[in-house]
């Protein structure tokens, strides 16, 4: 029993036709959408790249680039497809080309929808980039004097001005690491040395943070050094004063504006993706609506279209038939009694049933 039969006149099956051709120029369209919203996520993963770890969180992008482009050449594929099917004679041309081709776009619907499900889940992905790759740049930021390492210090200074952040869980993390390059330390200082050797490692380290931490909002002159040290400083609590400097972490700011982002092209996608069925689901209609008229041989007259022709349990049955039949067509039979290759074979007498044998004359 065919899926969601309906019944189509000549009148309907044209229109149907023309609008499905008007719709696929429309999906060549959202193949550009796709491509751009692609395109747009690789650049804004690509201006904050100095600050991630090498990792697969340029997948999202790529698919919605592949995708967008091959919207744009099976959509206007379909377009012609679907402006030829308006007349039957022109519509034999593209008989056999029909169910591939749906085939093909119903593939390349699910990509969609893959995609569009893809910028949900590559969160956890996209943390754990922006977490390894910001530990590793505030850990270089002194290093203004090394090669590929002198445009980290820019690069986190102009990060943390315009996220208004300061560190990567928080301010605190400059306390852990020596920030401050040795070339602007003066060794013949007491407290320099002090501090030098008040730890294993031999680092600089000093509760404070570099200017870029500070909120220019702040009604007081900016506090970078000895943070937690409220006699350092008049009228300060360091518990209370989060005018001073940015408390947020440059990984949840970043986490923030790349979630709002990728919740966006996820939503986009999505609604691609159910317009880009819609289609499909037309195609299909037409497809077999118009496979019934040649097969009435009545070009006038009245024809079914549907979904499926089977049930969907039937349909399911029959492909996964095909799939396990695939590699049998050249296996030998192993079962008892069919491995004598002349168990078939014809019997050569040419119709000579009664055959008389000359006797053997007695000696």
């Amino acid at each position: 029993m065919a899926v969601l039969k309906v019944k189509f006149t000549k009148t309907k099956r044209d229109k149907l036709a023309q609008i499905l051709w008007i719709l696929n120029w429309v999906s060549v369209v959202s193949g550009i959408i796709l491509f751009s919203l692609g395109l747009f996520l690789k650049i804004e993963i690509k201006k904050r790249n100095e600050v991630m770890a090498k990792g697969d969180i340029n997948s999202v992008p790529n698919l919605l680039i592949s995708v967008g482009v091959i919207a744009c050449i099976i959509n206007f594929l379909g377009g012609k497809i679907c402006y030829d099917c308006s007349d039957a004679n022109k519509f034999s041309r593209w008989k056999l080309v029909m169910l591939p081709y749906i085939v093909c776009t119903f593939c390349f619907t699910f990509c969609i929808l893959v995609g569009a499900l893809m910028c949900y889940t590559m969160r956890n992905e996209l943390e754990e980039s922006l977490y390894l790759g910001l530990k590793d740049a505030i850990k270089f930021y002194k290093d203004t004097d090394i090669p590929g390492r002198c445009f980290l210090k820019k690069t986190v200074d102009m990060l943390q001005i315009g996220f208004q952040c300061c560190g990567n869980n928080g301010f605190r993390d400059w306390f852990e690491i020596q920030w401050v390059s040795p070339r602007y330390l003066n060794m013949a200082s007491k407290e320099v040395l002090d501090r030098l050797k008040s730890n294993v490692d031999g680092k600089f380290l000093v509760d404070g943070v570099p200017f870029s931490c500070c909120n220019p909002s702040s009604p007081r002159p900016c506090i970078q050094y000895q943070l937690t040290n409220n006699s350092a400083h008049y009228n300060y609590d360091f518990l209370t004063e989060e005018l001073n400097i940015w408390v947020k972490g440059c990984r949840e700011a970043l986490m923030d504006y790349y979630t709002a982002i990728l919740r966006s092209i996820g939503i986009a996608a999505l609604l691609i993706w159910l317009f880009e069925l819609s289609v499909l689901i037309g195609v299909r209609y037409l497809q077999t609506a118009m496979k019934n008229v040649l097969l009435l041989g009545d070009l006038e007259g009245e024809s079914d279209g549907w979904l499926l022709e089977n049930s969907f349990v039937e349909t399911a049955k029959y492909n996964i038939s095909i799939i396990k039949n695939l590699g049998k067509a050249n296996q030998i039979s192993t079962v008892t009694g069919m491995n004598d290759p002349n168990i078939n074979v014809q019997n050569t007498n040419c119709g000579k049933t009664n055959v008389t044998t000359k006797s053997i004359p007695a000696a």
